[in-house]
């Protein structure tokens, strides 16, 4: 993260507009989808110094567009609500107030400064695909505008991944989990007909729960073919 850090920071400082807002998107997606380590160096005094350049007289205010400048301060400003425990957000933030730099609060809107998501998980696409991590970092360190929009539609692919791979183990677990009540529900029922004659009521239970066992099946089949090289998954 750190590195990315550095490389965002440079594009964010350019005194071309565009990339300089080019950057400031791919910052945000960043925070949204890149968990913990990626927020512990965003609150670092050594990244939000370079976002307040961008906003001091005494660096790149005089020649920063107003837009990036905005921009910039919203960015800020979302992070001391996401993020209330990093003290050094806080701080930052309030010190610009305190030297004029920022004179009011921005209107944010409200879909920007609702928290980001819950931290990937391990085995995310981002640490675990080398070759699409290999080419964002090369994305990000380019000069050309065109790279830092072509490494926003790359992060964004591999947030959209993410997204189906986990919505896939949901559906796994979800069904699994099912599958297991019902054949736990069977097999109560079928140890009181050992014992006993099942009344009416059970038989019709018992042809129920079978019935929907049976349309599981297929699913079943499925998911254990998705999850062919995961070998946790298949332990389950």
């Amino acid at each position: 993260p750190s590195l990315a850090l550095r490389l965002l920071a440079h594009k964010i400082q350019s005194p071309q507009e565009m990339e300089a807002l080019h950057a400031l998107t791919v910052l945000e997606t960043c925070v949204n989808n890149c968990g913990e380590k990626f927020h512990n160096e965003i609150a670092k005094f050594r990244f939000l110094n370079e976002l307040i350049k961008v906003l001091s007289p005494k660096y790149y205010g005089t020649w920063s567009s107003e837009k990036v400048k905005s921009r910039v301060t919203e960015i800020i400003f979302s992070w001391t609500v996401w993020f209330p425990q990093e003290v050094k957000i806080r701080d930052a933030y309030q010190m610009l107030k305190k030297q004029g730099i920022v004179k009011e609060d921005p209107k944010v809107p409200e879909d920007k400064i609702l928290p980001p998501p819950s931290p990937r998980p391990q085995n995310s696409i981002f640490d675990t695909d080398e070759e699409k991590s290999k080419l964002l970092a090369r994305l990000l360190r380019s000069s050309h505008a065109e790279d830092l929009q072509a490494a926003n539609h790359l992060i964004k692919s591999m947030i959209r991944e993410e997204q189906e791979k986990s919505a896939k183990v949901s559906r796994r677990e979800n069904t699994i989990s099912e599958v297991s009540e019902i054949v736990k529900q069977m097999d109560e029922l079928l140890e009181n007909y050992s014992r006993q004659e099942l009344p009416k009521s059970d038989h019709e239970t018992l042809q129920n729960l079978f019935q929907r066992c049976e349309k599981l099946r297929p699913l079943l089949f499925r998911l254990a073919s998705e999850t062919v090289d995961d070998d946790e998954a298949l332990g389950k």
